[in-house]
């Protein structure tokens, strides 16, 4: 059986989990989200113990990959609509830096043209100085998402650091060109 998908989701206080046939919609103080699940997987909410339980029908591979997959999907919808979700960047770079105006993310690093980003639905984001950027969403996906694609915009050069790059991340240097004898 899938370790990940025998372990009930328990839903914290605050957190409303309903099931209509085969979508799963969650409600709490942080916004309201819904996922499809697949035909194959069954789950029932437990409202007394506060649990979410997944079931599959059959041991096939398929049916396994699905139950720990909607088990993850389940849990993460419900931690979302508890607390959102958070991704930090920090842009690296003379020069470089980042501006918030309305729905429009414009960042300026390093190419001719100021990079304009459309912050999609459901998706905050917020500039506290001009080399970082935080990215808070419900859904975890679209948070993800939108912060790796300010990601891809600029991503950190090996030689000199530069770029946009996740909040502790690690990118690993290159000497560059050894100037020796000839």
């Amino acid at each position: 059986m899938s370790r990940i998908g025998k372990k009930p989701v328990s839903i914290p206080s605050g957190v409303k989990v309903d099931v209509q046939g085969s979508t799963v919609s969650a409600r709490g103080a942080a916004g309201e989200l819904a996922i499809q699940v697949h035909d194959k997987i069954s789950v029932e909410v437990d409202a007394a113990a506060s649990l979410v339980r997944v079931n599959r029908p059959d041991d096939k591979r398929e049916s396994r990959a699905l139950h720990g997959l909607t088990r993850a999907l389940i849990q993460n919808l419900v931690n979302g609509v508890s607390k959102p979700f958070e991704k930090r960047l920090e842009i690296i770079g003379v020069g470089y830096n980042a501006n918030l105006a309305g729905r429009k993310l414009t960042l300026q690093v390093g190419y001719a043209n100021k990079i304009v980003l459309e912050v999609p639905a459901g998706v905050t984001c917020e500039v506290p100085d001009a080399t970082h950027i935080v990215v808070k969403s419900s859904d975890r996906q679209a948070c993800g998402q939108f912060a790796a694609n300010i990601r891809a915009v600029r991503p950190p050069e090996p030689y000199k650091g530069k770029g946009v790059r996740y909040q502790g991340e690690f990118v690993r240097r290159k000497s560059g060109k050894a100037f020796g004898s000839k």
